[in-house]
């Protein structure tokens, strides 16, 4: 529980950490981090990161305390005003403006034969041009992109407008260098995405369909939440299913015992899906803002202290899993971090769970016979904001 600060510890300060390492492998700093305390003072990054399990999931379920409503937020520049950067009730309302169109029902009433044709065609793709591939940039970015872009509903984009729009304001929601030319392309695509929002409305609203724009045309709502929830719809939504499905793929391929597990017994997917998102978190920090003075797991906090929490540092907490550092499918079953908590809780969950585990695993491993990683090209992985597989080389056989 949090409470007003009394005798609580002084936060620590990291002035060893860079931006740089945290990119490259947040994890031996987190470790370090978290060993000593559960939050640090990192001047880098101009905020207090909280790595332990508990912290984060304290912050996650007590937005009284932990704003989401985050002053100079960088979401709020790259994308504007979400409902990620709202409390309730004004969150509650954005959320409830999505509707059905992402829950369980409506996705395996509609959405799961589209993800099955979108995993077709793209397979295809990839075993006409093997037998070996990128597996990251030539199947997992643009069926996640073309999943998103029918979803949503921008019948007047491509996916590749879809991977474009959300890495490059996905960069500037991270973009804690305040690098001026990450700056600079966020904006273009912020701009080309209120231009497509325009066009597509009222289209949608003459010809309805399934999708989340098409609901939103016919609600009462300002356009400017329309086009911010949109931008933020667009970055998670793509990114989660694309990252967690490389780094499963990646994680299963180096680990031959547990591919074959899996192989032999494919109910085990879901399972590859949830480990796979607690041991690399395709969102790894998010940021809160203290509302008054607390302490946080026995540290002590000032009002309007900006946090990063870290799920991605809770999600290796030894407290809470064995052997956290390691991939393990037979690991005992507890609740990881990936998705958030609370009233933040991540609307698409149940599409990345649709699908990848259900459809997007299944079918790469049965279509491509010993899938294996290239031998002569490493994968590669990078990110602490938002981490995944940055390229994926593998090869298999032709039938």
């Amino acid at each position: 529980m949090t409470q007003e600060a009394t005798d609580a510890r002084a936060v620590p300060t990291a002035d060893w950490v860079s931006i740089a390492d945290l990119h490259r492998d947040p994890f031996p700093i987190y470790r370090t981090l978290r060993e000593e305390a559960p939050v640090h003072w990192v001047p880098a990054i101009n905020r207090y990161l909280v790595t332990s399990y508990e912290a984060c999931h304290i912050v996650e379920n007590d937005q009284e305390v932990f704003s989401a409503n985050e002053t100079d937020s960088l979401m709020k520049r790259a994308m504007g005003h979400s409902m990620l950067r709202k409390d309730d009730p004004e969150h509650q309302a954005d959320r409830k403006s999505y509707g059905s169109v992402l829950r369980p029902k409506a996705i395996k009433q509609t959405w799961d034969a589209i993800f099955r044709n979108n995993s077709d065609k793209f397979l295809a793709r990839l075993k006409a041009e093997g037998p070996g591939a990128d597996l990251i940039w030539e199947y997992a970015a643009p069926y996640a992109a073309e999943n998103l872009r029918q979803i949503m509903g921008f019948h007047n984009a491509s996916q590749e407008d879809m991977q474009r729009w959300s890495q490059t304001m996905i960069d500037g929601t991270g973009n804690y260098a305040d690098d001026p030319e990450v700056w600079a392309k966020s904006e273009k695509s912020s701009a080309e995405v209120d231009a497509a929002i325009d066009e597509i409305l009222p289209r949608l609203r003459k010809n309805p369909d399934s999708s989340l724009l098409a609901g939103l045309a016919s609600m009462p709502i300002p356009l400017d939440a329309i086009r911010a929830n949109m931008k933020m719809t667009i970055g998670g939504g793509l990114n989660e299913p694309r990252d967690v499905l490389g780094v499963a793929v990646w994680a299963l391929l180096s680990n031959r015992g547990q591919l074959d597990q899996v192989t032999a017994e494919p109910a085990l997917f879901p399972t590859v899906f949830e480990e796979s998102v607690r041991w690399i978190a395709p969102i790894g920090m998010y940021p809160r803002e203290t509302t008054r003075n607390t302490e946080l797991e026995g540290m002590q906090l000032p009002a309007g202290a900006r946090l990063g929490v870290a799920v991605g540092a809770g999600n290796r907490d030894p407290k809470v899993f064995d052997d956290p550092e390691v991939f393990d499918i037979n690991r005992p079953k507890k609740p990881h971090l990936a998705f958030g908590g609370g009233n933040h809780f991540c609307a698409g969950a149940w599409v990345a769970r649709a699908s990848v585990a259900a459809i997007a695993l299944p079918q790469l491993f049965n279509a491509l016979p010993n899938l294996r990683l290239d031998p002569d090209q490493p994968a590669t992985e990078a990110g602490w904001v938002f981490r995944g597989m940055t390229s994926l080389p593998v090869v298999w056989d032709q039938p």
